[in-house]
Parts: structure tokens; C-alpha cells; sequence
């Protein structure tokens, strides 16, 4: 009877489930307002700050649902079961840090308040879904509330993308445990009083995090340099961030430039408030229920990708044990924790699976091996703490406030640029950075089995080379190091380990320097003339030397009369860019093949390309390359003398994740170019199968400037448009803003949204 009672329940529970889920979604709804302006932009006003959650994810679902859906299968190690086979490895590496019963665990311990907005974000979701039938979803049917845990930071590369795809499949493609070499087999013998308990097996997530195992940091791939920008074949990535205190202001306001540089369309533009005091604007990330870069009305914070070192890896001794795995530790030998996960795979009309043994030790999961031994990563593994700060931050109301959220010590890859009404502006690194002994070279894999190599206690607030208030009256980041955050005043590198940062400068960040100092005139619209600046600091210092090896040439060198006209045009160039410049884009095709021409000699010489190029290139190698330049602009343009604008274009002709592009297609000019030349405002363009013309995929991607004052007043702009929809007139509304650099208003106030109001109406209706 007992047994019968419980099926009853159950089959009564599946058979009123819906209908009460569809009374409390309906009932939340009821609480809150969606006005889209005349841009698409959706202001979201809940009676609560949940109500609000519930009511900006169902706007966020309606611009595009499909960006949502791609970034939780990715987030939750679930891509494989929509694409296949082939995103199977990507699924994995997710796996090993996301394990699906940890996240629900996490979420039943969550504080009362948080689990309340991941309550409502899981029911915004399902309600959308619910009220439009018409979209079918790849996977996710069902959005649940832990599942918000598995995406808490919103970068556009989280660290866990650190770990390399192809290292991961050739170690877990076959039995790990059998490639294990003989002679650590030999060292199996192990007193059992050497064998002590798995710390991460016997430790729940958040006291791992805590507890100096799994954290985070850089596991050396291409990230870790400071020649990021300086590789021609990789477009740089990240963002820029300027404060200006109001010293240097006309009004006596501190302004803030929010300009991330991420792929197109990777962050949905909205505002979310409550009755409870969230009033927050900004780029969330598909899916988020956070304003990630943005600003409230007396604070604004823009993250920029940081250089700092904070994933490493270890080079673990693993030897077996009988059916167990131990690994060395100083003088002990403890177990390798070992679990099962199970990837499934999309085929041909059907679904499979795979299951893998993951290992991890008290550094991190295992990720490849080099030389016979296992390498384990460690990185910053916190997603409770982590959403909680993603969140509260958007909540603050000045520097102190911020500050104090900041003492989660969970804000891992980024930087971050901030100012207030108040008038206080400040640089803060990366937000977690666990201390290192420096004699070991964390560049490099790193012996995991001497436990001087284990990671101490988080550098605080005060150990990390932050800027408050600097008197220069300016603050900037590039994704640069912080040690020109604020020219003379900024923190001195030799106060920190070189691990605090490893990106050095760039040629943005050389632009910052020069349009930011001494000024006092800066406005809103001249904080946004500055993030738009010309100028190319990287061909100011590459075209002298061209033209100088082109001066040097004797008089019977056919070259002088070849490069007559194209260096007449790049010696009478101000290295700036623009749509009818013709130097900008001879300048481009030739310091690209130069780039690749000097390519082996500089990573010989132990060089960054640039740097070899401006100090070191022969000058065959530098006119060859403007010959060669030439021949390619006239091959595919008719002439070497064709304008930028006919060169880099924007198109979006779908809603596609991975855009197409065709030469035949619409597409406007585009003046900026990639910040690898210091364009400040960015432009990642290329030419793709069947386009000569150059397409951008990435770099400005949201930009906005903002004035703290009275009442804060605002400009921003959106690439493309708010709407995923090729046929919503929001799709592309703002093409020609974004390429002309043209910020339009953002609406704050009520009375401002009334008034741009393009319609009104709750979630359902």
C-alpha cells in the first residue's frame, strides 16, 4: 500500500506540475514591465530584484534564445549532444571542472537571496519557452536554477579555455593509467602510513576553492605573453577601460569609458531595476542574469581582460597502486581522485555516449602529459562566490561599496576600470591571485610533487597593484600591464612578482598615454572623441624605418622607381586611420606580410615580430614586403591605391553564431582597424572563402561613455543591433552608429524610457 501511495504521488505530482509552474511564472510576470525604446533596448522594472532576473532573461530570450542555449551547453559540458562528435573534447574539459551534482549541491547551500535569482532565472527561461512554441530548442527543454552556476563570470574567454582541446583528447583518447612508465610503476610500493585521504575528494567545492586546491591562473597557451598583439595571425582580444576623475572635467564629473573589444553580438545590451534598489545598465552576456560591463546610477565598472598569471600548471609523479593511483607529495604519496564522466554526442538522426576516468589531484584535474608525466591545472574554481560578486557589484553604489564586494576575491580574468558619483575613479587587477614562490618558473609547468610549489594564501586588496584616486586625474587599461594604468602615478613593477602580470605593454595602451595626459576639457562627447582617436601608434613607429631603408636606396635600384609612389604616400601619412585613406590600407597589407617575413628570425632573436620589425628588419625585407603588398591590393582591388573603407567592411546578413560573408552581400565601410596597429576603437576584420573585402567578426563590440553627476548621462552603441531577428528592424539599426562612431543617448530615467518608449508590456503578453 505504501508503495502504491508513493506512485500515486509521483504520477499526481507529473500531472499538476505544469500548471503550478505555470501559475507562479504567470504570478511573476504579473510583476514585472518590459519597455523596449526605439532602439529595441529592453528596460526591465520587477517589483524585486528576482522579478527583475525573471524579466530581463525572458527579454534577453526574445532577442536571441539561441546565443543563450549555445553558451549553457558549452557552460555545462553539453555542446557535444547539439553539434556532435566533434565538440565531444570541449565537452570534457568543461566536465572536469563542472560536475552537475557539485553545482545543484551548490545551489541548495547558496544563500537565500541568491538562490532566489536563480530561481527566477530558470523560470524566466521555461516561461519564454512556454509562451513560444514556435522556438525548439537544441537541447535545453528545461532550464534549472543550479544551472546558473555553471556560467557565473562573464569574460568572453573563461579561464577553463586555458586548457588546450588537443593536449586533452590525445590524453584521454586512450587509457592514461596503461602509458604510466615503468619505472614509476616500479615506485608503487608505498608504506600504506603514507597514504592519506584525496583533499579534493574529501573536500565540497567551495572549501576547495578556499583551500588553495583547484584556483585559478594561466596554463600557458598563447594568453600567457605579452606578444598577444604582436602575432599577425591571432587578433588581439579584450577590452579598453578609461576613468577621468573630475579635476579634468569641464563639469566636475567623473566620466568612464566602457568599450569591451569582444566577437560581435556576445553581449545583449540591456537595463534591469527593482523596487528594491537594482538599477543597473549595461552588456550581459547572453544568458546572465548580471550586468557584466555597465554602470547604476551612481557607479560604473568596465572589466578588461587582465595579463595576470593565475593558472598554472603541475607535473604530477602518478604511480599505481594495485587498482588505485597514488601521486607523490613530498614525503607522502596520496590518492588521485578518479570519477566517471559520461559525454553524450549527437549522430546521424540519433545519440550516443562516451565515458571517460577523469583524474584530479589537490592541484587541479589532469589535462595532458608531457615527458611520461601527468600535468594537472590549477585554477580559480569558486562559481558560488563568483556569482555573488558578478551580481552584487551591479548593486554598488561607490568605491567603498564595490570594494567591499571585491572581498569574494572571485572576479579572476579580468581588470577593471571604475568611477562613481562621488568622483572617485581607480584601476583594480585582476581580483585573484594566489601568492607563488618565485624561484620556481611559472611559465612552465611547475613540480607538483614538492609542495613549495603549492599555492598560499590570495594576494588582498592591498598586495595587488591597484590605482585609487591617482593625481594625474586618469586611469586606462588595454588588456596592458597596470604599470602605466595611470602614467607616473601607477604601481611600480618591481613591487610585484612577475606572476602579477605577463601581458606588458601594448600599442593600445601607448594610445591611451598619449590622448589621456593633460587635459582638463574632457566632456562626455570628448571622452568619446578619445576612444575614437586616429591615430596608429604601432605605424609611427614601423613606416620610419621603411622609409628611411627606401631613402638609403642607390639611385640604380629598380626599387626607387617601383616604391616612388606608394612611399611618397606613407611619408606624407599621419597615421591615421579613415575610410578614404589609402595609407592606412597600403600600411596594413604591408606590415602584415612584414610581420610573417620576420617572423622566424624574431622568435630566433627572442623578439616580439613588431619589435623586430621597427628595429631590426633588413631593409629587403621591409621594401619586399611593400612590394608584395602592393601587388596583392592590385590583385584583388585593381589598384594599390584603394581607399580603407572599400577594404574593411561590417556585414551581418544572418542571425548565425558563425556569421557568413559575401562580397555581393550589403556591407558599409569601417574606418578603425585591429588594435594590433593601437587603433583604439577596435576593428578584427579579415577576408574569409570567396571575399577579398574584409570582414569584422570582433573588436568594439558595446561602447559607452558615461557621466556620473547630479543624475548620470550616458551614450552608448551596440554593433549591428539588439535583435538576433534578421527580420526585426533591430537587427541592424545600428550598423552606421557603430561604424561612424556616432553614440546615440541611453535612456535611464522613467520619464526619459516613457518618452522613447517603442512598446510596453510583461513578459507573456
Amino acid at each position: 500500500m505504501k508503495q502504491l501511495a508513493i506512485i500515486l504521488a509521483i504520477a499526481l505530482a507529473a500531472c499538476t506540475s505544469p500548471g503550478l509552474d505555470e501559475a507562479r511564472w504567470e504570478a511573476r510576470a504579473d510583476n514585472v514591465t518590459i519597455t523596449r525604446d526605439e532602439w529595441g533596448i529592453a528596460h526591465v522594472r520587477g517589483r524585486t530584484d528576482a522579478d527583475a532576473v525573471f524579466g530581463m532573461i525572458y527579454a534577453q530570450a526574445e532577442d536571441d534564445f539561441n546565443r543563450i542555449e549555445v553558451n549553457f551547453l558549452n557552460s555545462m559540458g553539453r555542446l557535444a549532444e547539439a553539434e556532435g562528435e566533434d565538440e565531444i573534447w570541449r565537452d570534457l574539459r568543461m566536465r572536469l571542472f563542472i560536475d552537475p551534482a557539485e553545482m545543484q549541491e551548490l545551489y541548495r547551500t547558496s544563500p537565500e537571496w541568491l538562490r532566489e535569482l536563480m530561481d527566477a532565472w530558470a523560470d524566466g527561461l521555461n516561461y519564454y519557452l512556454h509562451t513560444h512554441p514556435e522556438v525548439t530548442p537544441r537541447v535545453l527543454t528545461r532550464f534549472e536554477p543550479w544551472m546558473a552556476l555553471t556560467f557565473s563570470e562573464g569574460s568572453i574567454g573563461g579561464d577553463i579555455e586555458r586548457v588546450s582541446l588537443s593536449d586533452l583528447a590525445e590524453f584521454y583518447a586512450t587509457d592514461p593509467v596503461e602509458r604510466l612508465t615503468a619505472s614509476e610503476t616500479a615506485a608503487a610500493e608505498i608504506p600504506a602510513e603514507l597514504v592519506q585521504p584525496s583533499l579534493v575528494a574529501a573536500a565540497p567545492a567551495e572549501a576547495m576553492a578556499m583551500a588553495g586546491s583547484p584556483a585559478r591562473g594561466d596554463a600557458g597557451e598563447a594568453s600567457w605573453t605579452p606578444s598577444r598583439e604582436d602575432d599577425p595571425t591571432i587578433e588581439p582580444s579584450g577590452s579598453n577601460g578609461f576613468a577621468i576623475a573630475p579635476s579634468n572635467t569641464v563639469d566636475g564629473n567623473a566620466l568612464l569609458l566602457i568599450n569591451p573589444h569582444t566577437s560581435f553580438y556576445f553581449r545583449s545590451e540591456l537595463h534591469m531595476a527593482s523596487d528594491e534598489g537594482l538599477n543597473t545598465y549595461g552588456a550581459v552576456t547572453w544568458g546572465q542574469f548580471f550586468v557584466y560591463q555597465g554602470f547604476n546610477e551612481t557607479a560604473g565598472w568596465m572589466h578588461t581582460s587582465s595579463g595576470v598569471d593565475n593558472i598554472d600548471e603541475f607535473m604530477e609523479r602518478v604511480v599505481p597502486d594495485g587498482d588505485s593511483l597514488l601521486y607523490v607529495y613530498g614525503d607522502e604519496r596520496r590518492p588521485v581522485e578518479q570519477r566517471e564522466v559520461t559525454v553524450r554526442y549527437r549522430t546521424d538522426g540519433d545519440m550516443a555516449e562516451r565515458t571517460f576516468t577523469v583524474y584530479r589531484t589537490h592541484h587541479g584535474p589532469i589535462v595532458r602529459e608531457e615527458d611520461g608525466r601527468w600535468i594537472s591545472v590549477g585554477l580559480m574554481e569558486k562559481p558560488q562566490d563568483a556569482l555573488q560578486q558578478s551580481y552584487l557589484r551591479t548593486k554598488s553604489a561607490d568605491l567603498d561599496e564595490y570594494v567591499e564586494v571585491m572581498s569574494l576575491y572571485s572576479n579572476s580574468s579580468n581588470n577593471t576600470v571604475f568611477a562613481d558619483a562621488e568622483g572617485n575613479i581607480a584601476y583594480f587587477h585582476s581580483n585573484f591571485i594566489p601568492t607563488r614562490d618565485t624561484a620556481f618558473d611559472w611559465s612552465e609547468p611547475v613540480d607538483g610533487s614538492d609542495p613549495a610549489a603549492d599555492w598560499g594564501p590570495l594576494l588582498d586588496f592591498e598586495e595587488s597593484p591597484n590605482v585609487i584616486n591617482p593625481p594625474n586625474g586618469w586611469i586606462q587599461n588595454t588588456n596592458n600591464w597596470p604599470y602605466s594604468a595611470a602614467g607616473p602615478n601607477s604601481p611600480n613593477r618591481d613591487d610585484y612578482a612577475p606572476y602579477v602580470d605577463r601581458y606588458g605593454e601594448n600599442a593600445r595602451g601607448l594610445n591611451a598615454l598619449r590622448v589621456l595626459p593633460g587635459r582638463t576639457d574632457f566632456t562626455l562627447e570628448g571622452l568619446r572623441d578619445a576612444a575614437y582617436d586616429s591615430y596608429l601608434t604601432a605605424f609611427a613607429a614601423l613606416v620610419p624605418p621603411l622609409v628611411s631603408s627606401y631613402d638609403g636606396l642607390p639611385t640604380s635600384n629598380p626599387l626607387v622607381e617601383a616604391l616612388a609612389e606608394p612611399i611618397d604616400e606613407l611619408r606624407g601619412w599621419d597615421f591615421r586611420w579613415g575610410v578614404e585613406s589609402v595609407p592606412t590600407a597600403l600600411a596594413v597589407y604591408w606590415a602584415e606580410e612584414l610581420l610573417d617575413r620576420v617572423g622566424a628570425d624574431a622568435e630566433a632573436a627572442g623578439m616580439g615580430s613588431t619589435e623586430y620589425a621597427e628595429t631590426r628588419a633588413s631593409a629587403e625585407q621591409r621594401l619586399g614586403a611593400l612590394q608584395t603588398a602592393m601587388e596583392t591590393l592590385e590583385e584583388d582591388f585593381g589598384s594599390w591605391r584603394t581607399p580603407w573603407g572599400e577594404i574593411n567592411r561590417f556585414q551581418r546578413l544572418t542571425g548565425d553564431i558563425v556569421q557568413p560573408f559575401d562580397d555581393d552581400g550589403p556591407s558599409i565601410p569601417v574606418g578603425f582597424t585591429s588594435s594590433r596597429w593601437g587603433s583604439l576603437a577596435s576593428f578584427g576584420a579579415r577576408s574569409y572563402p570567396g571575399t577579398v573585402r574584409r570582414y569584422g567578426t570582433s573588436g568594439n563590440s558595446f561602447v559607452a561613455v558615461v557621466e556620473f553627476g547630479d543624475r548620470v548621462e550616458a551614450l552608448a552603441v551596440t554593433a549591428g543591433g539588439e535583435s538576433g531577428d534578421p527580420e526585426s528592424p533591430h537587427f541592424d539599426d545600428q550598423e552606421q552608429l557603430y561604424a561612424d562612431g556616432a553614440l546615440r543617448p541611453v535612456h535611464f530615467y522613467p520619464e526619459d524610457i516613457e518618452e522613447h518608449a517603442e512598446r510596453v508590456y510583461r513578459p507573456g503578453g
